[in-house]
């Protein structure tokens, strides 16, 4: 294999053969290509793009650069579920113990915050003690006693994936659909699924911010993903506001409790957790329909089980024992908590999910560089959803905050995020679209 060949051919616009594709991603796991043929890969196929059948060939390239999973022994469905990232999206925290709590083995590999959005990783790493990257047998040993196990990718799972990547970061060439596809998938298929449901995002706070860009990149998803063998769907949902009602690291962490205490129903949150869940359990033959999937999670909800398998997730990862019971002794506030107040009256018409989630990383709830350290305390609760009227003087979000100064800057960023007008808005519907 000549990786300059490979890549003339495909900045010309040609057809990689799937031997062609397995020889330079073998090239690139073990660093015998330099940066600039990587890059030089990556721009053609960001001009050129590719077909299913070569992205195909790249995921399970990419998959195959490392450790791939296997389940033996443990006989319930292994499923799982991606997001394309956004802003006050937990989902991942409550889904996984509601599909584990309905007879699914959850194997949740997640990452940490990208740009304007959070990471499920850090989230959890706000419970003290708890660890995200077990070694293989703790890994293992969850999912088959508890049902669920939300970890971090460890470098043997698809590192050729991590190599390109770091590549296409200062390359311009992240918003490549056949490579975004490739990244996120190879991972997915390196954890050993049998079905998976992706949450794509769109709107002002996704990185698919043009609903019908979105649509592309979850039918690329669906189709490569159902080509290598893993039984996929996904649902294109709303991100012109946070989904949940708290952005940021702890905050999020309480806002899943709560979830799973029954006291987020008829949210916009719960919808897209329930969508969710109803989807995976139709995948993996548990549920014969939509209707009977959410019906199962609901009574998992109710009856208390849901909160149960995250708790016992928790402890068995290095959480403590009672954090489901007792939050108030582990979860750690922010030293300051100052209300955002309407400065008029009217509906809130309008939000800039993006600038919400760079307000939250400018409190130091995120990451501007990878080596930053994270304020877990820091971030905002009590965020009033769009459609909401408001009085002059009302409290429209709460913010979280190291000091005073820090908290009337973001309050002061968060009423500018927000428009509210005389009428009452049209707002998009939380999910649009299932592929």
């Amino acid at each position: 294999m000549i990786p300059q060949e490979i890549i003339r051919q495909k900045r010309n616009g040609g057809v990689l053969s799937a031997d062609e594709i397995q020889s330079f991603v073998a090239a690139l796991a073990t660093g015998e290509l330099s940066e600039g043929q990587i890059g030089a890969f990556a721009m053609a196929v960001w001009f050129k793009g590719m077909s299913r059948d070569e992205t195909v060939a790249l995921t399970l390239a990419m998959a195959r650069s490392g450790d791939m999973l296997t389940w033996l022994g443990i006989d319930r469905p292994i499923a799982d579920k991606h997001s394309t990232g956004g802003v006050g999206d937990n989902v991942s925290l409550m889904l996984a113990p509601i599909a584990a709590a309905c007879g699914l083995a959850v194997p949740m590999i997640s990452g940490r915050g990208l740009g304007h959005t959070g990471g499920t990783l850090d989230k959890l790493e706000s419970i003290p003690g708890y660890g995200i990257t077990p070694d293989a047998a703790r890994f293992r040993k969850v999912v088959k006693e508890v049902g669920c196990a939300i970890i971090g990718q460890t470098g043997s799972l698809a590192p050729a994936d991590g190599t390109l990547y770091a590549v296409r970061d200062v390359t311009a060439t992240v918003d490549s659909i056949p490579l975004i596809t490739a990244s996120i998938l190879s991972k997915k298929l390196a954890a050993g699924l049998q079905t998976l449901v992706l949450d794509v995002k769109t709107g002002n706070g996704a990185f698919m911010a043009d609903h019908e860009q979105a649509k592309l990149l979850a039918q690329s998803l669906v189709n490569v993903a159902n080509g290598a063998g893993v039984k996929t769907s996904a649902l294109i949902t709303d991100m012109n506001q946070p989904l949940a009602d708290a952005a940021g690291n702890v905050v999020e962490i309480w806002n899943c409790l709560d979830f799973l205490a029954g006291k987020k129903a008829g949210t916009r949150l719960e919808a897209v957790v329930l969508a969710f869940a109803a989807e995976m359990l139709v995948r993996s033959g548990v549920s014969a329909s939509l209707n009977d999937g959410e019906a199962k999670a609901r009574a998992a909800l109710a009856s208390g089980k849901a909160a149960e398998v995250f708790g016992r997730m928790v402890h068995m990862l290095g959480g403590p024992a009672d954090l489901v019971e007792k939050p108030a002794n582990y979860l750690v506030k922010a030293p300051v908590e100052r209300p955002v107040l309407a400065g008029e009256s009217g509906w809130l018409s309008a939000c800039d999910a993006r600038d919400v989630g760079m307000t939250v990383i400018d409190l130091g709830g995120g990451r501007r560089h990878p080596a930053d350290k994270i304020d877990h305390r820091v971030g905002f609760s009590a965020l009033l959803p769009l459609g909401t009227r408001v009085e002059k003087g009302d409290t429209i979000a709460i913010v979280g905050a190291a000091d005073e100064a820090a908290a009337q800057k973001a309050a002061a960023s968060i009423m500018a995020s927000y428009r509210i007008s005389g009428n009452e808005p049209s707002l998009p519907p939380v999910i649009s679209g299932r592929i």
